[in-house]
């Protein structure tokens, strides 16, 4: 027997249709790539992001033809998330920090019909552009005022893409588990692997992502997303924002602390979202000018470990509430917001900025547990390290093109890599990445605690840890410091400050100081990188 409810398909479309039905005036604000800002609202979107899609289709796009965006956040890059999506195509956002290399061989495997890309790319797309094997049309996201001489073929501007539509297009009725979008992995070892979410795995994000625990976007809010749409989604800010009706603040090109705190200033920006290199030079950026956060309630911070000074200094010197979130691009991305639970809000200040360094409750629609090498579950009891597993409606079940083979177990758990706790409340902490766990006499210690703890030193702009070979203990912690700018700390007083934050045993065997620590296109720490500058290197007790 079955029950007696509509059969309401989730489709993407129907987000930014009720964000113009309902909440058509709210704003849209871009830094422009071209200079400027622009204002649209939701209305408008609507209304150019159906042109997009006939556009395309006029372009003989069709069900399921991939197009794909090397963009910044801006007004015009919804417009082609959802008119890719709306016509029934998938809309492939491509990471333009990646090397060349990647980026041809992710749009060649994605067999990419259209490519949509901001001013800023013009020179990579001429290098890239006879490499390219699948791409039939390359559409510049400007007007024609803006388009410059140029080898690129056939090159047609985004206005005129539009002006040539009237918007009288229905957006596509397909099945729910037609593919709605394309984002690679940025995996240090081998190609990229490409995950393709559904449209039903996105609208499902969507409702579990403006959770008032996660998100929680009301019509009400502002919000400007610094994490790139290109980085696993802008982790779903564009969907959840129309779904809530939401000010939508997007900063283009623009990276800098000045610019991004003048929209905040500006724009009334009350809810943010980035990685935690922006809020390291965000907080510097406030010490500097002594200027404050404006309306601003909640940073949400995800890509890495938050160190608790950041949290700290957030909330003490601007009344500002950090919350850890984690996930990664199979799982769409969201899998943890670091909210504060009813026990929680009835501890102490400095108790709850502890609870707030762990990467936080798992979302409802994601299940997660921890596992020892063996696959038997392990403890939630906050001090047992574990594989972190996971599985959902918006997890990964295979990537694209059946690259990596089957990639979840027998029960459908997926192996994110990481290597976690989790405590009797449900708060995961990630202790590291499988590969980056430094394995010390048999028990195994956190780069990422270590690199925490540096951090909070007034004189370190930011720490990394890894492990290297030792004689006796098979491995020991190397702690790599860059030093604020003026600044001169030892390596005892880096030691010093770590004596009682840390086990005696997970202390570092030694601190060296650089000018610049590595990152991948995505911002975090690369490891691996690290691990080859130093591969050379002996510890001073090791001889």
């Amino acid at each position: 027997m079955l029950g007696g409810m509509q059969d309401w398909p989730l489709l993407v479309w129907k987000l930014i249709d009720h964000a113009a039905l309902h909440h058509g005036s709210r704003e849209i604000v871009t830094a422009r790539v071209e200079g400027g800002e622009s204002r649209s609202n939701w209305r408008e979107v609507r209304e150019r992001a159906l042109k997009v899609a006939q556009g395309l289709s006029r372009l003989g796009v069709r069900t399921g033809d991939r197009a794909a965006t090397l963009a910044w956040n801006t007004q015009r890059h919804v417009e082609c998330w959802y008119g890719i999506s709306g016509m029934g195509a998938v809309a492939h956002t491509v990471n333009p920090r990646l090397f060349e290399e990647q980026i041809v061989y992710i749009i060649n495997h994605a067999g990419d019909r259209v490519l949509f890309f901001d001013l800023t790319f013009v020179p990579l797309v001429e290098r890239i552009a006879p490499k390219l094997n699948t791409v039939e049309h390359y559409v510049l996201m400007t007007g024609r005022e803006h388009v410059p001489e140029t080898s690129i073929p056939d090159l047609l501007a985004y206005e005129d893409l539009i002006a040539a539509s009237d918007g009288d297009f229905e957006w596509a009725n397909v099945d729910e588990l037609t593919p709605a979008g394309l984002c690679y992995t940025s995996g240090t070892t081998g190609n990229p692997k490409g995950v393709l979410y559904t449209h039903r795995s996105n609208v499902l994000h969507t409702f579990g992502a403006n959770s008032a625990d996660a998100l929680g976007l009301t019509s009400a809010a502002t919000i400007l997303p610094v994490v790139p749409m290109y980085h696993a989604n802008a982790w779903g800010v564009p969907y959840a924002a129309a779904a809530a009706g939401a000010k939508l603040v997007m900063g283009g090109a623009h990276f800098d602390a000045p610019t991004l705190h003048g929209l905040i200033m500006r724009e009334g920006v009350t809810l943010t979202a980035a990685v935690p290199t922006v809020w390291l030079a965000m907080l510097q950026h406030l010490e500097k000018s002594g200027q404050g956060m404006g309306e601003l309630k909640r940073v949400v911070i995800g890509g890495s470990a938050v160190p608790r000074s950041m949290i700290v200094d957030f909330k003490e010197k601007y009344d500002v509430t950090v919350c850890h979130a984690w996930g990664m691009t199979e799982m769409s991305p969201l899998g943890t917001l670091g909210s504060l639970s009813a026990a929680a809000l009835e501890k102490t200040q400095q108790e709850q900025f502890d609870i707030q360094t762990k990467q936080g409750r798992a979302i409802f629609g994601v299940e997660m547990k921890i596992v020892d090498d063996n696959g038997d579950e392990m403890p939630r009891d906050g001090k047992a390290f574990g594989h972190l597993m996971v599985r959902g409606p918006w997890v990964v079940r295979e990537y694209y093109a059946g690259d990596g083979g089957h990639v979840l177990d027998a029960d459908g758990w997926f192996d994110t890599g990481d290597v976690a706790t989790i405590d009797p409340s449900g708060y995961m902490q990630i202790t590291d990445r499988a590969k980056d766990v430094i394995k010390s006499g048999g028990e195994w210690i956190s780069s990422i605690e270590l690199e925490n703890e540096a951090v909070g030193h007034a004189a370190v702009a930011e720490a990394a840890v890894i492990g290297l070979p030792h004689p006796k203990w098979d491995e020991r912690p190397l702690l790599i410091v860059v030093r604020k700018p003026d600044t001169n700390p030892s390596k005892q007083d880096l030691l010093d400050h770590l004596e009682g934050r840390v086990a005696k045993w997970w202390m570092p065997n030694d601190v060296v100081f650089v000018d610049e620590i590595p990152h991948t296109a995505t911002g975090k720490i690369q490891k691996l990188t690290l691990r080859q500058q130093f591969k050379d290197y002996r510890f001073p007790d090791a001889a």
